[in-house]
């Protein structure tokens, strides 16, 4: 599958440029690199490692978007890709395991995240919400399973459960601390900073705040509190040191809630914010910075037609270039948390998950891809 893209990188009405900037994206490949199609696979996150092995974690084992049996999984890939390792199993709870995200930081320590609910009993209890309408005839001997799996613990015990969690591996990803808590959670984990400490934006269900943590993520302290909602979050540190934290935005309009990312920026290394901005009409993303210094943001577009699009910044996050697509051929709205990597010549692979047509057993999927000179 070939793709060729050209956008004009404009910058926004009211913020100055010297010139427009034309990006030409080619997307080389795209396809699925998940093994048990059984599953409901979704939320990845991927990371490059100082010796090119290629970790994506994500919720697997699932039967559906909301459901009881959510796990945190891992796949390895050694030649960029182009293979991966059947699943690993990190963590599995007697809830829902969802939203993984993995960094490798400068010590070379694998840190994976998730957060764990029970929220799947709205849709249990009340079929009629969502399930009914996918799942229809099927719906009875599915909510049968559903509840066998949740009198398995008391409500008591699973609200002991719920909560943000993180582990830690110092050899590669072949062992695993037990699980802890931290004190909030975004889908995509921490980052690093350039000090060698981790920063890491977070929602609490209450508030969005920063922390860092200065021991190689063991333990996390409150840095600010960011002056946007409490939603699905991510950051990077631009290379002249500004943090970019971008939020998974709502604003009530006259037709309803419209969803968006917004973003803001600390240039004194996270302890106060600029004033939230928007940036994109996709949501949630993902941001990383590459190795010539530009800032990639890349975001899942939940309209027809469905797919992953991003945009590019070439003066540390302040303005950002007009939308590219890099799909547009999915099926539904069932889809997205891209996660991107740079790869050792130049290119990139990004890796999102996607439900397939007449299909609820949503797929990982990666694109290869290139932003030409």
């Amino acid at each position: 599958m070939r793709i060729l893209f050209s956008v004009m990188m404009m910058l926004p009405t009211g913020l100055h440029a010297e010139a427009a900037v034309v990006v030409k994206v080619k997307v080389s490949e795209v396809r699925t690199i998940s093994q048990l199609p059984q599953f409901y696979h979704g939320w990845p996150t991927m990371t490059r490692c100082a010796n090119g092995t290629l970790v994506v974690v994500y919720s697997g084992g699932r039967e559906f978007h909301i459901c009881p049996y959510g796990r945190q999984e891992m796949i390895t890939s050694r030649d960029d890709g182009k293979t991966w390792t059947m699943p690993r199993v990190l963590a599995d709870s007697a809830i829902d395991d969802r939203d993984s995200g993995v960094v490798e930081t400068s010590k070379g320590t694998l840190i994976a995240t998730m957060f764990n609910s029970f929220a799947y009993q709205i849709h249990m209890n009340a079929p009629e919400r969502l399930l009914q309408s996918v799942f229809g005839a099927e719906t009875e001997v599915m909510l049968k399973r559903w509840h066998v799996m949740d009198g398995a613990t008391t409500q008591a015990q699973k609200e002991e459960e719920t909560g943000y969690w993180m582990m830690r591996s110092t050899d590669g990803g072949v062992n695993w601390s037990p699980r802890y808590r931290v004190p909030g959670f975004s889908p995509h984990g921490p980052v690093n900073l350039k000090d060698g400490r981790l920063f890491y934006a977070t929602a609490n269900g209450k508030k969005a705040v920063a922390h860092v943590s200065d021991d190689d993520g063991v333990t996390w302290k409150m840095l600010s509190e960011m002056p946007v909602r409490a939603g699905e979050l991510h950051a990077v540190e631009a290379a002249d040191g500004t943090i970019v934290v971008q939020v998974r935005d709502k604003i009530a309009g006259g037709k309803g809630t419209v969803q968006n990312t917004a973003q803001i920026i600390s240039t004194d290394g996270g302890k106060t914010w600029s004033e939230k901005q928007k940036v994109a009409d996709g949501f949630p993303s993902h941001l990383l910075r590459l190795r010539d210094g530009r800032l990639l943001m890349m975001y899942s577009w939940r309209q027809e037609p469905f797919g992953i699009r991003g945009k590019m910044s070439g003066d540390h996050g302040r303005t950002w270039s007009e939308e590219f697509v890099l799909t547009k051929d999915a099926a539904g709205w069932d889809l997205g948390y891209p996660s991107s990597v740079e790869l050792a010549d130049g290119g990139l692979l990004t890796v999102w998950y996607e439900a397939p047509k007449d299909s609820h057993k949503a797929v990982l999927k990666e694109a290869y891809w290139r932003v030409q000179p």
